[in-house]
């Protein structure tokens, strides 16, 4: 720490703090001690984006930074927060949760990042966590959808965006299970998201009668799903449910539209991420779940798309889906958290976000969404859709079948598993 970032030292977390500045501080918390650096017009925020460029989630962790990079180029386009400018870096987390605890590392210990944004994978968001909560450091998690993220996985220092394998399941499997049958056979990607949707998945269609043949277990990285197709075939169930995801769902979906099997049962893909469908929309089939959906015709919506072709006029996916959006909206109001408290202070930051609302017109969905202070998970409305069989043009590839309000879709037993820090065991930091 140089001498000109410590110009302006606040006591902070009262005699604990005074007890540092004494020379023998003993401070709560795992980190050794409170950070309080420079602060003022001069010194930008920077945040440490932590997406994917390669591995399963390369394309959607590419996508989630687009979002990300457009709140940021918005709130400096109007002077910044709090007067100062927003910075921000961003390197590969590789879809890998080693990788990911070294650049969290690097982020908040080197680079001096006040924030943490991004991840798609469970395992790399579970591993970003456990960094950040070391520090204290605030952790926007914008993709990651495995259910233990606001359940056993849970962190104060850390806010989920998007909806998580349960939601997406009560959404869905009580009205497949009564209108297509009972015989449900489970595709499982072998990680914790995979497992944790799986499960929900499970309890919810036995809840409603359903009978759980058989659970296949796919590993990361699968290519070649020919022997879980035959086991398919032979079983004949009533209803696939999928939980997978990245480049891995695009093989299979590939496969079984080669088989010509998208007609011989009933299939339910627990979420679709638009960066998983573009480029292969021929192989889309079932009903699948999401968060945002570019042609939902709702105020805001229409204009944001233009402010997102207009940022990005060379992506390779023209039109912003849920990944970008999701990353765009967690960036958006952890910066507006910033500004309404009037600091980077991450206890007060927190304080802001544990039970934020958000109306629905800010969020561009149907119904109003809020953060669950006791999860910290967004609870937003939920969409189903199938391929769309007349689009309009060729991003239309959506026919969204229903969207069910946040409290129809509650994960009930994430409350039950998340166990939240006490905020005086936070290490506190002002950047």
């Amino acid at each position: 720490m140089s001498s000109t970032r410590i110009s302006r030292r606040r006591v902070m977390q009262g005699s604990l703090m005074a007890a540092a500045l004494a020379g023998g501080g003993t401070f709560f918390g795992p980190w050794k001690h409170n950070r309080v650096w420079a602060q003022g017009a001069a010194k930008p925020i920077k945040l440490g984006l932590t997406c994917d460029a390669s591995g399963q989630y390369g394309a959607s962790g590419q996508d989630d930074l687009l979002g990300m990079r457009m709140a940021i180029d918005e709130f400096n386009a109007k002077g910044g927060v709090l007067g100062r400018k927003v910075e921000w870096i961003t390197t590969d987390t590789e879809t890998n949760p080693a990788t990911a605890t070294r650049v969290a590392e690097r982020f908040i210990a080197q680079e001096q990042c006040a924030f943490l944004i991004g991840a798609v994978h469970s395992g790399v968001a579970n591993a970003i966590t456990q960094v950040a909560a070391k520090y204290g450091t605030i952790y926007m998690n914008t993709n990651s959808s495995a259910p233990s993220e606001a359940g056993e996985n849970c962190a104060r220092i850390k806010f989920v965006w998007d909806g998580n394998g349960t939601n997406f399941s009560k959404a869905a499997v009580k009205n497949a299970v009564e209108r297509i049958g009972r015989r449900w056979l489970l595709l499982t990607n072998d990680y914790v998201w995979g497992h944790t949707t799986s499960a929900s998945t499970k309890a919810l269609a036995e809840a409603a009668g359903a009978q759980i043949i058989d659970n296949l277990l796919v590993p990361q990285n699968t290519r070649d799903f020919t022997a879980y197709l035959l086991k398919v075939q032979q079983l004949k169930p009533d209803v696939v449910a999928t939980a997978i995801g990245g480049d891995d769902i695009k093989a299979l979906r590939q496969q079984i539209t080669d088989l010509r099997l998208e007609d011989k049962t009933a299939w339910i893909n627990n979420q679709q991420d638009w960066p998983d469908i573009w480029g292969a929309p021929e192989s889309l089939f079932g009903v699948f779940g999401t968060t945002w959906y570019h042609k939902l015709k709702l105020p805001g919506v229409d204009d944001f798309v233009k402010r997102w072709q207009t940022a990005f006029p060379k992506s390779p996916i023209p039109v912003p889906g849920n990944v970008s959006y999701n990353g765009y909206m967690a960036t958006r109001e952890l910066l507006l958290a910033v500004e309404r408290v009037g600091s980077t202070n991450n206890a007060k930051v927190i304080q802001a976000l544990e039970g934020h609302k958000m109306p629905a017109a800010q969020r561009m969905q149907h119904f109003d969404a809020y953060i669950d202070p006791v999860t910290h998970q967004v609870q937003q409305t939920i969409y189903l859709a199938r391929r769309n069989a007349k689009p309009s043009d060729p991003t239309d590839l959506y026919d969204i079948l229903s969207q069910t309000q946040p409290v129809n879709a509650l994960d009930d037993a994430a409350p039950g598993k998340c166990k939240l820090v006490a905020m005086d065991k936070v290490p506190t930091y002002e950047m």
